[in-house]
């Protein structure tokens, strides 16, 4: 099971910021997610980017029990 952290409004849309979720790609364990948390975190999730072990990644990437998987939605802010 892989280590999945959320951050900002996928956090707020999972109500949680960690968890383990099975799967062994990218695109499983974000299907496990959606099912486990809902439809609304899969409107979030769109358009989110993934990242694996501080890489991004794709859907079809292998994912391992000792792989920590990212969820970060896009940010805004600045001057």
């Amino acid at each position: 099971m892989a280590r999945v952290r959320l951050f900002a409004v996928a956090r707020e849309a999972a109500g949680t910021a960690n968890d383990t979720i099975a799967g062994d790609t990218i695109s499983d364990v974000l299907q496990a997610a959606v099912a486990k948390y809902g439809t609304h975190f899969g409107e979030v999730l769109s358009s989110c980017k993934v990242w694996l072990n501080g890489e991004e990644a794709s859907g079809t990437t292998r994912v391992s029990d000792d792989d920590e998987v990212a969820v970060l939605p896009p940010v805004s802010g600045g001057c």
